[in-house]
């Protein structure tokens, strides 16, 4: 026997009679291992019918700027920098500063829109290491985004001024046995 599960069509809206109040939730590590785990909770989140973005900030190579998303399934948008590499150093020529800034700028307008529910900023803590995104830009983003909408920051060395107004951190270790 198969079942099938539908969906009702159109836009369907369901007022609760309280607020929710969006996370700041953070995933660090000292390993850059640990993307997997986020999207497959991203992932989890867009199947259940919530818009989710993902937001690769030091990712390129694969024309996946803000222009060109790609879409897994009907719910989960997913962009990189629109760069012919990946970013592993703070030094970029103008045309890479200015691909990293088109990006922060298109995130920063989509959560305002509030369009998504859940953003997951992958690796944003390096960008601000490096001195590309500054950290004051990222805590005011933070700050006025609306209420509703989760914000997951992921990366190494994530600044404390972030830890200190999340309201989730997981820090992934590994564990090594004798």
């Amino acid at each position: 026997m198969v079942t099938q599960l539908e969906t009702p069509s159109g836009n369907l809206t369901l007022v609760l009679p309280y607020t929710v109040e969006g996370l700041v939730q953070v995933f660090t590590s000292t390993h850059r291992n640990f993307f997997t785990s986020v999207m497959a909770q991203a992932l989890r989140i867009a199947g259940q019918g919530t818009p989710v973005l993902v937001v690769q900030f030091l990712k390129g190579g694969i024309r996946q700027g803000h222009k060109n998303p790609i879409r897994l399934g009907q719910n989960l948008d997913w962009i990189r920098c629109d760069l012919p590499r990946c970013i592993d150093t703070p030094q970029l020529d103008e045309s890479e500063a200015q691909a990293l800034q088109k990006l922060w700028q298109h995130t920063q307008e989509v959560v305002f829109e509030s369009k998504y529910s859940l953003v997951v900023l992958d690796e944003l803590s390096l960008a601000i290491n490096f001195g590309l995104i500054p950290e004051a830009e990222v805590l005011s983003f933070l700050a006025k985004r609306p209420a509703h909408v989760d914000i997951i920051l992921t990366g190494s060395e994530m600044p404390k001024s972030i830890l200190d107004l999340a309201d989730q951190i997981t820090e992934i270790r590994r564990s090594h046995q004798p």
